[in-house]
């Protein structure tokens, strides 16, 4: 049976609380931070609350995020702040400039999620932080926070792979068991396959040897002369376009035995088609059904590979559960595609909506099923950034 595309979010209300561990003892335990000493309660025995809550954030690239979540994997409170008007005149994201709005957004963000979600510190039971992967002054920033909180609440701590939340913000969005499934990541800088046997057990099966998805959409974007972001630009451009007017290459995609995708090959693909080889594509004029065409058929063979991969991933797998997250799996011809090969195939296909593909800090709510394996952090926990190549 088919489960269609999620279109928009809903609440579960099928994880019950964790219970206490009577192993864990009633006391708190001391852990170091800059030569110092702070006490900070034993997570499994601190349960003031008949349901779990966290404050989870987020500021692994270029947005600011903070959310209120429960072990129902109810939404209390949630906010995004957006740095793209900063980094639009440069064509792509500037990492001191990101990190940097972080220091000053982090904590109105916080504290307008806190109010939104009608709660205080003392109402939480942890605080989760993404801390890999990103960039590194931006993952500081949230690390730093959150730790700071901890500090202060005596909540324990717990870390979030950013890549492996955007696969659970499937379950978040559905409301369904998604696990054992395969996860398909496509963002800015990643696009990853993994084999996910359940939500904290995720094993890397391929992903781009070169540029990401999202990367080379951006690329593209700004060859073809488009504002930024260039994901959501060049996607409306080939709204217009004929994606049969120019046949790109599909890099790896005829390859039965290897889940990696390349996408620079492409990228060089689409400026020769420009302006040819040696050419500058900044001196030439392109018209509107020009520039509609080269976008349709480059974002068809973006989306050839990204579904030809899928496919290969779950054959190998034997799983009959796709998860698709990240921005990229916000566009529009990815996930009609998509959809159709879960038709043709039989498999069930799991994305979220479009709030939930992009950054946010709803999808750490992944932090909950650490919480209930005790899987908790010493405030000496780092930040482990830049990309995860795994092709």
């Amino acid at each position: 049976m088919v489960v269609k595309i999620v279109l928009a979010s809903r609440v579960s209300a099928s994880a019950p609380s964790p219970s206490p561990s009577p192993a864990s003892g009633g006391g708190g335990h001391r852990q170091p931070l800059c030569g110092c000493w702070f006490s900070i309660r034993n997570p499994q025995s601190h349960f003031r609350n008949p349901v779990l809550r966290l404050l989870c954030i987020e500021s692994t690239c270029d947005e600011t995020a903070a959310a209120v979540v429960t072990d129902s994997l109810e939404v209390l409170g949630a906010v995004v702040a957006s740095q793209n008007a900063l980094h639009e005149r440069f064509g792509g994201v500037v990492p001191e400039i990101a990190s940097r709005a972080h220091v000053e957004r982090v904590l109105p963000v916080i504290e307008e999620t806190l109010r939104k979600a009608g709660v205080t510190l003392a109402d939480l039971d942890a605080i989760a932080v993404a801390n890999q992967p990103g960039l590194v002054g931006s993952l500081l920033v949230g690390v730093c926070a959150a730790k700071a909180l901890c500090v202060a609440s005596g909540l324990p701590l717990i870390a979030v792979n950013h890549l492996q939340a955007h696969v659970y913000a499937c379950k978040i969005a559905s409301g369904e068991e998604v696990f054992p499934c395969v996860g398909l990541i496509v963002s800015g800088g990643h696009s990853n396959l993994y084999r996910c046997d359940g939500p904290t057990d995720f094993t890397p099966l391929g992903g781009t040897i070169d540029d990401a998805a999202g990367e080379a959409f951006d690329k593209v974007g700004s060859l073809l002369g488009l504002p930024f972001p260039g994901g959501p630009a060049v996607s409306r451009a080939a709204a217009q376009g004929d994606a049969k007017a120019i046949r790109f290459p599909r890099p790896l995609l005829d390859d039965p035995t290897r889940l990696a995708f390349s996408f620079s090959g492409l990228k060089t693909a689409v400026r020769y088609e420009i302006a040819g080889p040696g050419g500058d594509p900044a001196q030439v004029e392109l018209s509107e059904q020009r520039v509609a065409d080269i976008a349709a058929g480059f974002q068809e063979a973006v989306v050839d590979c990204l579904v030809g991969k899928s496919e290969l991933a779950l054959k190998m797998t034997g799983f009959d559960t796709l998860c698709v997250g990240g921005g990229v799996a916000a566009n529009g011809r990815l996930r009609e595609r998509l959809e159709e090969s879960a038709a043709k195939h039989g498999h069930r296909l799991f994305i979220p909506p479009m709030s939930l593909c992009t950054d946010n800090a709803v999808m750490g709510a992944i932090a909950i099923e650490r919480f209930k394996e005790g899987k908790f952090e010493s405030l000496e926990m780092d930040v482990y950034p830049g990309l995860e190549r795994i092709g």
